[in-house]
């Protein structure tokens, strides 16, 4: 038990235990037009999410001495854009993006697979976090596949993104925490769904269109992870939906896919990578069940 004790410290947390000498790596965020000019250009689909995001971070960097972190929590089907967002982000804010040592991504199956060390991880995730904050001050942290984070990390959790001012020397308010997690995709969908029907617009979709949605957000069921109770106790500052995809926005996945690798494309081309995507409900087939994701593997059968 003490070997294996031994090697999940070292692959899980030695590499994040080598934090930076100064938070050189910030970089001051004049403005917002690079980022809204990305979320505009390189995200599909996502009216709503483009403008919480962009609101909320803006408001909180402009804010000379917020009161608490910015909590913002990503809910939607995978392949929808809740990482992609997330590396937005850290791209507008740090020279090296989520490689940057002010930036921390936390995947929970990844770093936090074993309950029976959540002990262990709990005391591992606070150093972390806290040394991170006395490095950098302007941090971000990602937790991706936040309904998997056990119950027991809360302690490690909450105390940093609460209105706590004196719980620890170090100042937390000026980080960022990002939750990104399937859970509430279903729902979204189905307002999603139901507007189509409709024979609305999916851009008709408002923030109070969901709100009703999201009192059902208690659609947590789970009261074993950290995600559910951040959002029960009020601790997330907003929860940013990310619409289920159509047809079309798949296409601009596959366009883009190919302006990234420098590749020459045609309209017959998008079409047959569009194609190739499972599309739900069985009738109507509507929304891609895999978001965008696997768009850029895909074209791999489309070269010459």
């Amino acid at each position: 038990m003490c070997t294996l004790l031994q090697i999940i410290l070292y692959s899980n947390y030695f590499l994040y235990s080598l934090l930076p000498a100064a938070s050189s790596c910030y970089i001051f965020f004049q403005n917002s037009l690079g980022l809204e000019k990305d979320l505009s250009w390189k995200l599909h689909g996502q009216h709503l999410a483009k403008e919480v995001v962009l609101k909320a971070v803006r408001g909180f960097l402009e804010t000379p001495k917020p009161k608490k972190p910015l909590v913002l929590s990503f809910h939607g089907w995978s392949g929808t854009g809740k990482n992609f967002v997330a590396r937005l982000i850290a791209e507008h804010l740090f020279r090296d993006g989520t490689k940057s040592d002010c930036v921390r991504v936390f995947i929970s199956t990844l770093h936090f697979p074993y309950f029976k060390y959540v002990d262990l991880y709990k005391v591992q995730l606070a150093k972390q976090v806290s040394e991170m904050v006395q490095q950098c001050e302007q941090s971000l942290f990602i937790f991706d596949e936040a309904e998997m984070l056990h119950v027991g990390l809360l302690d490690a959790i909450k105390p940093h993104i609460d209105f706590y001012d004196d719980f620890d020397p170090v100042d937390y308010h000026r980080s960022i925490f990002l939750f990104l997690s399937n859970t509430g995709g279903n729902v979204i969908n189905e307002v999603a769904l139901d507007f189509w029907r409709a024979g609305q617009t999916r851009e008709e979709i408002t923030m109070e269109c969901l709100s009703h949605a999201y009192h059902f957000f208690s659609f947590f069921p789970e009261e074993g992870n950290v995600h559910s109770h951040l959002l029960k106790e009020n601790l997330v500052d907003l929860l940013v939906p990310f619409l289920p995809l159509e047809y079309h926005h798949v296409k601009l996945c596959a366009r883009d896919a190919f302006l990234g690798y420098g590749l020459q494309f045609t309209e017959e081309a998008l079409e047959e990578v569009a194609r190739t995507m499972v599309f739900v409900p069985s009738e109507e087939k509507i929304f891609s069940a895999q978001g965008c994701k696997s768009v850029s593997q895909r074209i791999n059968y489309f070269l010459p």
